[in-house]
């Protein structure tokens, strides 16, 4: 009977490979698949063949490897479809400030050759309606993306927490799949890799695998977002420090909610969304604001120096935002500040963040945001503090606790408030003293073009031009890093393939292979059911 149950052995061994090849085929572009390959041993003391095990072909080292690349690809592919927005328009010949300033001030030179000309004077309003009108427009376009921004965080976080819950619950499935029949399918091993695969492309996440096989997953700075069988929630929330934006949130183990530093996430298209914010966005709404601050209080305060033709002394030309003082959603103190501005030529275009270091003598410890750079400040006799081109005016000094912290935006948003505030001609205080014939001021007010007012070293249209060149720059870097990393990941796919994808021709030749051993098996059992007939006939 031994020859039957070598080609029984034999039958199902071929069967269980020809399985095994048709499943490979049949999965050759399902995402995530694992090519599949029979191991055969042969049946100790019994002889025939024995199917050991159905292998995957998975490499977790190279699947790490492309996980992190593919992380970091596109954390840069976002990064790239954000800067490429600000970039495409601040570039725009047509579009751009430069065209507009330049025809501003021409409209002063107009003014300078005939300063009663009624066409003249209204050629300047002209002018300044259109050119406040682009400042707005560019931070309304600006202000659109903080807020598609916030958006896509929200959106990235929902994507994010859906495919932790479906990591956790496989881990579940696969734990009792293994206790049940003493090892998992590879269907449900995939499914918990693919799914770890496109987290990775959302966030940077950290994987360790158990003894027992399951995946727990974290991020940042070790924070779990799965554990075994559950996972862990990330919430998109306001941030303290600023209302306006949305930051990642996580509920740790008690349940509690906590605001993660930026750059504890890392990675991955919300990485990219964050990075992007901080290092490009927030940079040109506040190189915008402080481009449009400056201008227009350097007109109003040479324009307050001439005369109109009524002979009376000139007004403001620009109406233009004030700077904003936020105070932290988790002060102990009750403390708030007030902001104006003071000496423009130490305007920068950047974010402070304030620390109270001392309540008691009002010390503080200012951080401006854009380069790390730290001083400290101390509250004057009239609970003022004086730095980067702002006055910040406290309520209350005694309401200040120590570690309360405070956000100052001196020039973000500015620039959506600027507005030409002259609309009858005769108000263009063109002249020093009030004569229709006097162009002194508009003299002084077109040489303005020329100065270097912008952080106290720029021109309007040289601080222009730093905004172009700051976008351009960024956006070839990015680019460059994201070819770069495209290049990496498409290599490291091309190896993972090699080891883990379905090769149609091999599983063709497979084919043909094991219906071989199929056929020729099954002839060793015609071929002992023939000896046995003869035997039997024997009888």
């Amino acid at each position: 009977m031994s020859i039957f149950s070598i080609g029984l052995s034999g039958l199902s061994a071929a069967q269980n490979a020809l399985n095994t090849t048709s499943n490979n085929i049949s999965n050759v572009y399902t995402p995530g698949y694992n090519r599949e390959l029979t191991l055969l041993s042969e049946r100790n003391g019994l002889g025939g063949v024995t199917v050991d095990d159905i292998q995957r072909q998975f490499d977790s080292f190279v699947a790490g490897q492309l996980n992190r690349a593919n992380s970091q690809t596109s954390a840069l592919g976002s990064y790239v479809t954000q800067i490429s927005q600000i970039d495409n328009l601040l570039a725009d010949q047509d579009a751009g400030l430069a065209p507009l300033m330049q025809n501003f001030f021409s409209a002063f030179e107009d003014l300078v050759s005939a300063p009663s000309d009624p066409a003249a004077r209204q050629g300047v309003i002209g002018a300044a309606d259109t050119l406040s009108a682009q400042f707005r427009s560019f931070d309304e376009f600006l202000n659109d993306m903080q807020d598609g921004i916030n958006s896509q965080i929200r959106d990235e976080i929902t994507q994010v927490n859906n495919t932790a819950a479906q990591i956790a619950n496989l881990n579940r499935e696969i734990a009792l799949a293994k206790a049940k029949h003493g090892e998992a399918p590879n269907s449900l091993l995939n499914q918990r890799d693919q799914l770890v695969a496109d987290l990775s492309t959302r966030i940077d996440v950290e994987l360790s695998v158990q003894e027992s096989g399951t995946y727990n997953l974290s991020i940042g700075n070790g924070q779990p977002i799965v554990a075994g069988s559950r996972s862990f929630e990330l919430e998109a929330v306001a941030s303290a420090s600023d209302p306006a934006r949305s930051v990642v949130g996580y509920h740790d183990a008690a349940g509690n909610l906590v605001e993660l530093k930026q750059d504890s996430i890392s990675g991955g298209s919300l990485g990219g969304l964050l990075s992007f914010r901080t290092e490009a966005l927030d940079k040109t709404q506040n190189q915008l604001g402080q481009l449009a601050v400056t201008l227009a209080s350097a007109i109003n305060e040479q324009h307050r120096a001439g005369f109109d033709l009524n002979g009376d002394a000139g007004g403001d030309m620009f109406s233009v935002g004030e700077p904003r003082a936020l105070r932290n959603a988790n002060n102990t103190g009750s403390a708030e500040f007030s902001a104006a501005f003071s000496d423009l030529g130490q305007l920068a275009a950047t974010d402070y963040e304030l620390k109270v270091t001392d309540a008691a003598s009002g010390e503080f410890q200012v951080t401006r945001v854009d380069n790390g750079e730290r001083v400290t400040a101390t509250l004057d006799a009239n609970g003022q503090l004086n730095f980067g081109g702002v006055v910040l005016t406290i309520d209350d000094a005694a309401a200040l606790a120590d570690g309360d912290r405070f956000s100052l935006q001196p020039v973000r948003g500015t620039a959506s408030a600027m507005e030409n505030l002259i609309a009858d001609t005769s108000a263009i205080a063109a002249g020093a003293g009030g004569g229709s014939g006097d162009n002194e001021n508009a003299l002084a007010l077109q040489a303005l073009q020329q100065k270097s007012l912008v952080g106290g070293s720029a021109t309007f249209n040289g601080a222009y031009a730093i905004m172009v060149s700051d976008a351009g720059n960024l956006t070839n870097i990015a680019q460059v890093n994201l070819d770069a990393r495209e290049g990496l990941s498409e290599q490291l796919a091309a190896l993972q393939q090699s080891e883990s994808g379905v090769n149609l021709d091999e599983e063709a030749a497979n084919l043909i292979r094991y219906q071989q051993f199929y056929q020729a098996n099954a002839r060793v059992i015609q071929t002992a059911s023939t000896v046995l007939d003869e035997i039997l006939g024997l009888r």
